[in-house]
């Protein structure tokens, strides 16, 4: 499933330097004092497209894999997803991916892989908008249905029909500072996205990240997300858990530039790589 969300490529570190990474992503994120919308990061906000409008992203990334993937080594992955507000704080939308899997010599593997990865389609409800006088966040939810349009032969679909409810909570701590909070749950499927992600075809998935990011001017905004996800039962080492620091230059209202750096620990994360792409709504 791909969410969220540019072109992402990480730096390569030992799983022995994650707790330092991860360190430097919470000191980050606590000085970090918002993005308009959720872009780049797999962290989802609130907001939905306006009524009778529409909103488009488009990203591409770049990711050096793990070992564990062996013989794949790298993968490009060029997501494209529409929303349209259907309704007041109610949205529909369409996702797709063009994925590049690039293998390493090995007997009975081609040397490269391409094409469209699985079609998934959501619908999101904005259920409750945050009140500046109350303490209680925003909130919202979406479900999604990806269906295995993509070549599981060739590893660009997962094979299986996918169902996720995803729960997002929104908070202002300041004028210009912005925390959000996720947690999902795949009832069937996985998180795949050609080899990156759980691959499991049986059980349920659980999802969590948190991002935090700070408007610096009214153009650039950055911030800090943490990612994860597990199978049922919970074998961490197999599971998927990555940082991203990111943000969006907006060229217009309407217009933003977006662009992030992943870093990813455990088999089912990229092990690094950089996201670009660019959000707007008409």
């Amino acid at each position: 499933m791909e969410s969220a969300s540019g072109l992402r490529m990480n730096l390569s570190f030992q799983r022995r330097n994650s707790p330092t990474v991860f360190a430097a992503a919470v000191l980050f994120a606590l000085w970090c004092p918002a993005i308009w919308a959720q872009a780049p990061f797999d962290t989802d906000d609130t907001n939905v497209a306006a009524r009778g409008k529409w909103h488009l992203e488009a990203n591409n990334e770049y990711d050096v894999l793990q070992a564990s993937s062996f013989p794949s080594e790298r993968q490009n992955t060029a997501n494209f997803k529409v929303s349209y507000g259907i309704w007041d704080n109610l949205e529909v939308g369409f996702d797709n991916q063009l994925i590049g899997i690039y293998n390493a010599a090995a007997p009975g593997v081609p040397r490269t892989a391409f094409g469209y990865g699985d079609i998934d389609l959501s619908v999101k409800w904005h259920f409750y908008k945050e009140n500046g006088g109350s303490w209680l966040p925003s909130l919202g939810a979406s479900f999604n249905l990806e269906l295995p349009t993509g070549d599981e032969r060739k590893q660009l679909g997962s094979g299986i029909i996918d169902y996720y409810l995803n729960t997002m909570a929104q908070k202002a701590l300041t004028e210009k500072t912005t925390l959000r909070l996720n947690g999902g749950l795949y009832f069937a499927g996985n998180t795949e996205t050609g080899v990156v992600g759980i691959k499991t075809h049986k059980g349920v998935v659980y999802t969590g990240s948190i991002s935090l990011v700070r408007d610096f001017t009214k153009k650039l905004d950055l911030g800090v997300e943490l990612f994860g996800a597990v199978s049922k039962n919970f074998d961490l080492g197999r599971g998927q858990l990555q940082t991203q620091v990111g943000g969006n230059y907006h060229i217009t209202d309407k217009l933003s530039i977006d662009f992030g750096v992943i870093t990813g620990f455990y088999q089912s994360s990229p092990r690094v790589g950089p996201v670009i792409g660019f959000s707007k709504d008409f």
